[in-house]
């Protein structure tokens, strides 16, 4: 049996591992207590049932769990502390939306464990995936707009804001990411993705320090909490209202989730439901030596592996494991709740490498089972595009695992693509790049970017500025792959290495001096680079072959590219000229399929009076310029 198969069948089996006890075979030490009943609701009618809960409290040991009609419990297993209750409920498909609560009963007294049956979100517009008809703009809730004041310093968490700290809260909220879907819409993007929700430690980090000082995990990446929405973001409802918003407006969103590792506060640190939850403890636990390449390395043995996959992240966050049955398990549920209770359309997936794939190959097929359509892109950062092909899925690979993992992001790209355009290296270089497509089971999921979170701004690298900015962009809107916007480079925000890369947006508090999210609020620069960007965002959604079209170079020169996108009945024709001068080109016009003599128009105004004549097609192109090219009559 292959370790896909093998993993898919044993997250559902109900076995009984030597960590535990069943429930009615222990005496208690007192009264049951329910501290959290994980998940909190589920579904009649879904593709897991029965539904495993995971409820942690007190004095668990020993009590027998009763279910009121519409459920049946089946097996039922506590951890030899008593904290941990795991407990199968099968929910009947008749079964009625509503409070459905369990009672726990021990010799000692009883307890209420709350538990709801959940009203399916009709389908339609809903769960809908993202592919490459999709421009993502990646925003960070806590640095885009403040829309809710109140939530600024929750009563829980007092004390954790500061603007005028790169590593504290600032504010941002999901009340004001509604608040500017309308200037998304504006922009052109059709899907928005965000940094993690999850509920974050309500104090300040004094583990995960820098420079020695204590932080906050603003960026939402050191969850506590995988069923809650931290409390400075907003609420559950506020993320529901946000994505039916998004949806009506025509935009998609996409959750990041974490299944490598939980943030070091988290509860299961101190008391896990099983002693095999993590790899390793607080105390004595490998550390991640990022030795990615001896996974995709079919000659290096487990052990050599095993740091890469078991290490706790930074030697700081505790790792996941995966191969503990009941962690599977969790995080696929835990993936299929979020869905289903939000309505969105796809899934970011954190730190993708550092997971068995024969994992992601189980939780992949859960969720195709339940949402076929959704979809799901996994970070592996790498600029080497062997390396990085191998984590795609569509096919097995020397392991005997399709991971399943359709989407990736092109590292390999972004870093020939952004020398190129800060003066540093030929943009042939990114071209030959693109010829390494054929590693790829499928280069047109794969997501083209010029910035993301974890990198430092375009604008402030040197050799950048706006007409720099505009050609990178331009690139990334006009080839193969979905593109990715990260949020203020539209109008050439700026930001060294992290946290300065995460600045706030302009205008999203109310007492910024001036607001970027409108034209008067911008600079003379930040207007036209957000014009020139916001007019190849919307040729990109009116030309289909921009979206959808096989791809074919042209030209290609040392700072000179020229490639056609083309679908069955247009043809698009992308110029750039890398160089500062004026650049006279000449190519075949074959591979466009347009007839002798026919007259061009360059959408973008840079060109004219361009036709093909003798079967070829020469331009004039101006110095650092890029054109759109298409037949006269196909406009």
């Amino acid at each position: 049996m292959s370790k896909t198969l093998y993993w898919t069948v044993l997250i559902s089996l109900l076995i009984s591992p030597a960590w535990f006890t069943t429930a009615a075979a222990q005496p208690n030490g007192g009264p049951p207590e329910v501290v959290k009943v994980e998940p909190p609701g589920w579904w009649a009618a879904h593709s897991i049932n029965p539904v495993r809960l995971l409820i942690r409290g007190r004095h668990l040991e020993g009590v027998k769990v009763e279910a009121p009609p519409g459920l049946e419990v089946g097996l039922t297993r506590v951890n030899s502390r008593g904290t941990y209750l795991f407990v199968d409920l099968m929910i009947s498909d008749s079964a009625s939306p509503g409070p459905h609560p369990l009672r726990l009963r021990s010799a000692a007294g009883s307890a209420t464990a709350p538990f709801e049956i959940l009203a399916p979100l009709p389908s339609q517009g809903r769960f809908s995936g993202f592919d490459s008809n999709d421009v993502i703009y990646l925003l960070m809730p806590d640095r885009f707009s403040n829309g809710d004041p109140s939530n600024d310093e929750p009563a829980a968490s007092p004390g954790l804001l500061d603007r005028s700290k790169g590593r504290y809260y600032h504010g941002g909220d999901l009340r004001g990411v509604i608040a500017r879907l309308p200037y998304l819409v504006d922009l052109g993007v059709t899907a928005i993705w965000m940094n993690p929700i999850y509920d974050n430690v309500n104090h300040l980090n004094q583990i995960e320090t820098y420079d020695g000082q204590a932080i906050t995990d603003y960026h939402g990446y050191g969850a506590v909490d995988f069923y809650a929405v931290d409390e400075h973001l907003g609420t559950l409802d506020e993320l529901r209202e946000l994505v039916d918003r998004a949806h009506a407006l025509g935009i998609k969103v996409i959750q990041d989730q974490v299944a490598n590792h939980t943030g070091p506060y988290h509860p299961w640190v101190e008391d896990s439901p099983t002693p095999t939850w993590y790899n390793g403890t607080k105390q004595e636990h490998p550390n991640n030596n990022w030795q990615i390449w001896t996974l995709a390395d079919p000659y290096s043995p487990e052990r050599v592996r095993r740091p890469t996959l078991d290490g706790w992240f930074l030697n700081i966050l505790p790792d996941l494991n995966q191969a503990d049955e009941e962690v599977t398990r969790y995080i696929v549920q835990n993936t299929l709740w979020w869905i289903g209770v939000s309505g969105i359309d796809g899934i970011r997936q954190d730190t993708l490498p550092y997971v068995p794939r024969w994992f992601w190959a189980a939780w992949r097929e859960a969720i195709a089972r339940q949402y076929p359509d959704f979809s799901v892109v996994g970070e592996m950062w790498d600029g080497n595009a062997a390396l990085v092909s191998f984590f795609q899925g569509g096919q097995a690979r020397h392991d005997g695992v399709d991971s399943r993992i359709e989407a990736l992001f092109d590292f390999p790209l972004y870093y020939p693509l952004r020398h190129a355009f800060l003066g540093r290296g030929p943009l042939r270089d990114a071209v030959k790049t693109l010829a390494l497509d054929r590693l790829y089971v499928d280069p047109a999921k794969l997501l083209t970017f010029v910035g993301l979170h974890d990198v430092s701004r375009f604008m402030s690298e040197e050799g950048a500025d706006f007409q720099a900015s505009k050609l990178a962009h331009s690139m990334i809107l006009t080839a193969r792959g979905i593109p990715v916007i990260y949020y203020g480079d539209e109008i050439g925000l700026q930001g060294g290495t992290d946290p300065d890369n995460r600045r706030d947006f302009p205008g999203g508090w109310a007492e910024d001096p001036r607001n970027a999210f409108d034209f008067s609020g911008r600079t003379d620069e930040q207007n036209r680079l957000h014009h020139d960007l916001r007019e190849v965002l919307h040729l990109r959604r009116e030309l289909a072959p921009l979206r959808q079209g096989d791809m074919v170079n042209l030209l290609v020169e040392e700072q000179q590219y020229v490639f056609a996108r083309r679908t069955a009945d247009q043809t698009v024709v992308v110029a750039f000229n890398n160089e500062t001068t004026a650049a006279r080109v000449s190519f075949q016009a074959g591979a466009t399929r347009w007839p002798e003599g026919t007259r061009l128009a360059d959408r973008l105004g840079v060109i004219s009076g361009a036709r093909v004549e003798q079967g070829k097609i020469q331009l004039v192109l101006p110095g650092r310029s890029v054109s759109i090219l298409v037949a006269r009559d196909s406009q």
